[in-house]
């Protein structure tokens, strides 16, 4: 990709009231005087919804489910369209599993986040119940390796849109690879456009113990879950998610648990790293990029179930595209990734991104991010092709589709969001994002639907995935920031 052809620049929306408080609620509660609801907020930017949550589990939870009860509600039915079409189970299933499974292992500070977002929900008039929020925290885990596992102890055919997933796009430089040595961090979301439509929340939370956290993520969700996020103590982490992930242990923790204990309570990146192998269940296993800004180190975590190596260094880059390198691990934990396939989306991407930030070593910075996230090269065409196996994903455009994670012929998925920092904005708690695809293209889903009458079944559940402008976000934001140019 030409970069030079590539015009990137930061908000430039017009935003009604700035802080869109608690008070534009049901009136039938009394808001104004529920302690639980002391501080919290939330305003609309650039496509994003900011969410500030301070306070107790319990609060912290119930703000979340009332700040965002009918996106919460709207999120939930995609899983529920989506899980009887790809995994072959309904959400009652999923609802059975998050209660009799995952529950028992969550850790306590989070049962009652959780607790607190189902009673949110309800004081807004909302249906939902705990089992549901759970099932939507657990989604993934419970989606693609959990079902894999008990099909396989129940002898059952195992659908193939019950496969871990080879999702996102991210890099992690510093030291004498980027501009001025600093960490720079990026990372693009590939979902369905259906989930990453409504992957655009960013949280600003205050906990009563542990660290301050800012992360995008999903209405209802605990942890960033596509994990682009970072702390008070300069704890800066993003991943994508390792492919053909198998194995799922019913006895350990959930990793929405665990990556979320991670983010509010690591200082170091040996302590982010424990967390995140403390009871692996093996459930979302993921390639992990974790900077600390205070030293300037990065690290590179491959979290198998049988193996987690880690990798760290001061100089140089970690690349991700959903590529195993660590050979035990491909032989344990991927079976079926091939790392010499190079027509498949994450060898393609993989070397692209090589390619990228060699060629711009020593200059990679937060513009230059969103220039790697924005790219269209295929690799395997050897041209500008936005595709199922560019950086910037588009497999709605893709003949091919990804066959190796079930995605048929344009399939209305790829990168659906983008999102960049470095240690100096880390130090304030800042990122810069952009809702929608990282190129700034937008998808609408009438049309594409008419093109494609055989993704009918989505039409609940798709909506037009309107790019916004890269906009910054900053924690303790009380109203949006002025336009830049």
């Amino acid at each position: 990709m030409r970069i030079a052809a590539l015009f990137v620049f930061a908000a430039t929306c017009a935003i009604a009231p700035a802080t869109l408080a608690v008070a534009a609620t049901t009136p039938a509660f009394d808001h104004e005087h529920d302690p639980r609801l002391q501080g919290s907020y939330k305003f609309n930017q650039g496509g994003w919804t900011y969410v500030h949550l301070r306070g107790t589990p319990e609060q912290i939870g119930f703000q979340h489910g009332y700040l965002l009860a009918r996106e919460i509600e709207d999120n939930v039915r995609v899983y529920q369209v989506e899980a009887p079409h790809e995994v072959k189970r309904d959400w009652k299933f999923f609802r059975d599993a998050a209660q009799k499974v995952l529950w028992p292992h969550v850790d306590p500070e989070y049962q009652q986040e959780l607790k607190g977002i189902a009673d949110g929900l309800q004081a807004q008039g909302s249906t939902l119940d705990l089992w549901d929020i759970v099932a939507l925290n657990g989604d993934i885990e419970l989606a693609d390796y959990y079902i894999p596992w008990l099909n396989a102890k129940e002898g059952k055919p195992n659908p193939p849109g019950a496969t871990a997933p080879g999702h996102c796009s991210a890099f992690m430089a510093t030291g004498a690879a980027t501009k001025g040595g600093k960490i720079v961090m990026a990372h693009s979301n590939w979902t369905s456009y259906a989930e990453g439509e409504r992957w655009t929340v960013v949280f600003d939370i205050v906990p009563a113990s542990g660290q301050r956290i800012l992360m995008d993520g999903l209405p209802g969700v605990i942890t960033s879950q596509d994990d682009f996020g970072m702390n008070a103590s300069g704890m800066m982490i993003t991943e994508t998610t390792l492919p053909y992930g198998t194995g799922f242990d019913v006895n350990g923790i959930p990793e929405f648990s665990r990556s979320r204990k991670a983010l509010q309570y690591a200082t170091s990146i040996d302590e982010y790293v424990a967390f995140l192998r403390k009871g692996n269940n093996g459930g979302y296993a993921n390639s992990w990029l974790i900077g600390d800004r205070k030293t300037g180190e990065i690290a590179y975590l491959e979290l198998g179930l049988r193996h987690t190596p880690l990798t760290k260094k001061k100089d140089g880059f970690f690349v991700s595209s959903n590529y195993g390198a660590d050979p035990a691990l491909i032989r344990d934990d991927l079976p079926g990734f091939d790392p010499n396939n190079q027509a498949s989306s994450m060898n393609a991407r993989h070397m692209r991104a090589l390619e990228f930030v060699k060629e711009h070593y020593g200059q990679l910075d937060t513009a230059l991010a969103q220039a790697y996230l924005s790219d269209h090269y295929d690799t395997y065409e050897s041209k500008i092709d936005p595709d199922q196996r560019s950086l910037c994903g588009h497999v709605d455009r893709a003949p091919a589709g990804i066959k190796e994670f079930d995605y048929p012929p344009f399939n209305p998925a790829g990168a659906v969001t983008g999102k960049v920092t470095d240690s100096d904005m880390a130090a304030t708690l800042s990122f810069i994002g952009r809702a929608g695809h990282p190129c700034g293209e937008s998808f609408k889903a009438e049309p594409f639907l008419a093109a494609h009458p055989e993704f009918a079944w989505q039409k609940p559940i798709l909506h037009d995935m309107i790019a916004g402008p890269w906009t910054t976000f900053t924690a303790d934001e009380k109203q949006p920031a002025m336009a830049e140019k």
